[in-house]
């Protein structure tokens, strides 16, 4: 269940992503590379122990819609890259661990043997 949850919240932000391409190429405004210098810098904010929305509420309160919306959208990409790596960690846990059935049945086929 945590895996089907999570891979709908991947879907969630990915047309997410779509909406905010779709806003900035309908008017007409860059969409940052993913190299650029600005999307460096809001991928080096994101690396932050403490990131709040503080660290981007001057950016949000100051800039043209053009500019958030492209942090908006590395922001997007990097909450899809850690949804990814976690989505594969739930994964091979599964495939290891087997799912939710597989582990309640093998703890009540253990607690008969014990109790024989």
């Amino acid at each position: 269940m945590e895996l089907k949850l999570t891979n709908v919240a991947r879907a969630s932000l990915e047309e997410l992503l779509i909406d905010y391409q779709d806003y900035l190429r309908t008017r007409n405004h860059t969409i940052w590379d993913k190299s650029s210098k600005e999307a460096l810098f809001v991928r080096k904010l994101g690396r932050s122990k403490k990131e709040s929305y503080e660290d981007y509420r001057e950016f949000a309160d100051t800039r043209p819609a053009e500019t958030v919306a492209n942090i908006a959208l590395c922001l997007t990409h990097q909450a899809n890259y850690l949804l990814d790596k976690q989505i594969a960690d739930l994964e091979k846990r599964f495939l290891e661990k087997g799912g939710l059935r597989e582990q309640m049945t093998r703890a009540r086929i253990d607690y008969r043997k014990r109790r024989r």
